[in-house]
């Protein structure tokens, strides 16, 4: 994936992506500045999670579905 746009007032990043594919998004999922990254199942990152808080984004390791299905979303 090339295309990057630019995106207004991010809220929420759910990601599925493991590990090793996320790397080549750091940049771009910081730049967006959400208030949250959801690492789903599979896609916990000790590395990307410690970025995000340091970037004051609230790093969540759940199950976007359930948190869905239950309300806490």
């Amino acid at each position: 994936m090339t295309d990057r746009p630019a995106i207004e007032a991010v809220d929420t990043i759910t990601l599925y992506l493991n590990e090793q594919h996320q790397k080549d998004f750091y940049e771009y999922i910081l730049s967006l500045h959400p208030k949250r990254i959801i690492f789903n199942p599979g896609a916990e990152n000790d590395e990307l999670f410690d970025l995000a808080k340091a970037n004051g984004i609230e790093p969540l390791e759940a199950c976007t579905l359930v948190m869905l299905s239950t309300g806490q979303y």
